[in-house]
């Protein structure tokens, strides 16, 4: 069946995907590329959030030590949600969160299943698929 002969290529289009968009989260923070931020971040959120996106990004984009990369995400995405949008309101929808809770559980979700195909962290165990 079509479902399951792609499963593999689509969870590695979305891993890839998933870790691009992040990647430009850290990117926007770090350098205001591809633009600057649209308010003025505390030093907590451009020093340390911009380079776990930045670099949790990249690795999960190319594959690379995923489970790890992609939990620290997840977490940082849980801790971002309850900083930031979490006290103003009980529902995503109402505080503006959803992209935080989506993040966390995307990447938790990464981070149990792992690379995949199309990945360093396969490359690097020889693993042909």
């Amino acid at each position: 069946m079509f479902t399951q002969s792609c499963s593999q290529q689509s969870y590695a289009l979305m891993r890839i995907v998933v870790g691009f968009l992040f990647l430009f989260h850290g990117t926007q923070k770090l350098f205001s590329f591809p633009n600057a931020m649209p308010f003025e971040a505390p030093g907590l959120v451009l020093y340390v959030a911009g380079p776990i996106e930045a670099l949790g990004g990249l690795l999960v984009m190319v594959g690379l030590f995923t489970r790890w990369a992609a939990f620290l995400c997840s977490g940082l995405m849980a801790a971002a949600y309850w900083m930031a949008h979490g006290t103003k309101a009980l529902f995503p929808i109402e505080n503006g969160g959803e992209l935080a809770v989506l993040y966390c559980f995307v990447f938790l979700c990464i981070s149990a299943q792992g690379s995949g195909i199309w990945s360093v962290d396969s490359a690097r165990k020889g693993q042909q698929h």
